[in-house]
């Protein structure tokens, strides 16, 4: 097991492998020479393997799912419809698994992320932002198709009023794009599917995942694409956890939900019956629902959030969880820690919060002021 100041340093080595323990002290806010005993340890400990820091690939999470360019646009008033609003427009990397991919990167997880982009200048700066933030990206696809674009408009609170995804690249990836991805898949620690891939591709991918025990975690996305998902979430092909926010859930399902808590309950259990072991439910400003088959429920409260921008805070909320779960947290804490970073995401303009480490999303969960039952 690594320490937390082990773990800190491991991170920032995924981001850049031939930092000097100087430029590591300093990144980390100690000495020399303290850097150079965590670096012995961490030798011993076999995380790292010799000069340049090269790093262990234990626990290693594949992420398969969209990448493209994030365009956000926020007004500066409350928006009035049917009319122009004077405002603010910035661009930034995107895509739920792209997002995903880099949160569970910055907090030090080793992550590879399989997805399309196109041969353009606006796919090769995607590549070289998530390379840049510890990804690796050796199995990104270069399509024929331009690199996709998200647009979102906010509201003067930072609240999401529409969103326009053009993922025509993604829509287009194969089976055969990623069969020399299939090694990696098949040995992974844990496999993470975002619900915008293709029917075909989920189903190529669950099917190297599953004979090879490797645990499966499904994002939705949207009502939409849960309608597609749908019929691939089966017995027979086990799913580990799926993330559904409550009209996911009801198009997973195939009927409308009720927003007590007994309906919510109910509906998990629906989908244990159809092989999924956690059930991790948004419920929005409420927080969320964590049902886990055969061992009961927890409900977790939205924690508190000084909200500047709503973007890629799921996506933070689902990488917190996965690098928990892959550190030994059970998983009502790896989901509360989740909700942590949520919240430490939306406090921030960023899509992915640039400084989001262990320390700072445990640091958020220890303050008295942010408590969850």
């Amino acid at each position: 097991m690594l320490t937390q100041r082990e773990r800190e340093i491991i991170a920032l080595l995924r981001r850049d492998p031939l930092a000097g323990p100087q430029a590591i002290a300093d990144a980390i806010g100690t000495t020399r020479s303290a850097v150079n005993v965590h670096l012995s340890n961490l030798g011993k400990k076999g995380a790292i393997l010799g000069r340049g820091y090269i790093l262990r690939q234990e626990n290693a999470v594949v992420v398969v799912g969209g990448a493209n360019i994030d365009i956000k646009v926020r007004s500066l008033a409350p928006v009035q419809h049917r009319t122009s609003n004077p405002g603010r427009s910035n661009t930034t990397a995107g895509g739920v698994g792209r997002n995903v991919a880099e949160n569970l990167a910055r907090l030090g997880t080793p992550t590879h992320l399989i997805a399309a982009v196109g041969r353009d200048a606006a796919g090769g700066r995607l590549l070289g932002d998530t390379q840049a933030a510890g990804v690796r990206v050796d199995h990104v696809h270069r399509s024929t198709h331009p690199t996709g674009t998200y647009t979102a408009v906010l509201d003067a609170d930072g609240d999401m009023v529409v969103a326009i995804s053009d993922m025509a690249a993604t829509d287009a990836l194969t089976p055969q794009d990623l069969q020399q991805a299939r090694e990696l898949i098949a040995n992974a620690s844990l496999l993470v599917l975002d619900g915008n891939l293709p029917a075909d591709v989920l189903t190529y991918a669950l099917d190297i995942a599953h004979p090879a025990d490797v645990p499966t975690v499904i994002d939705p996305v949207s009502a939409p694409k849960a309608a597609l998902l749908a019929p691939l979430i089966a017995r027979e092909r086990p799913i580990f956890a799926l993330t559904p926010n409550l009209e996911e859930l009801e198009a997973i399902i195939g009927r409308p939900v009720g927003t007590e808590e007994k309906d919510v309950i109910a509906a998990a259990a629906i989908l244990h019956e159809r092989g999924v072991r956690h059930a991790w439910i948004r419920l929005g400003e409420r927080g969320s629902l964590l049902s886990t088959a055969d061992d009961g429920h927890t409900f977790l409260p939205a924690p508190p959030a000084d909200v500047r921008d709503v973007t890629g805070a799921g996506d933070a909320m689902l990488g917190a969880f996965v690098h928990a779960l892959l550190a030994g947290s059970e998983p009502v804490d790896a989901a509360r820690y989740g909700h942590a970073a949520a919240a430490l995401t939306v406090a921030s303009a960023a899509t992915v919060r640039p400084d989001l480490t262990p320390r700072l999303i445990e640091d958020t969960l220890n303050d008295p002021s942010w408590s969850q039952t």
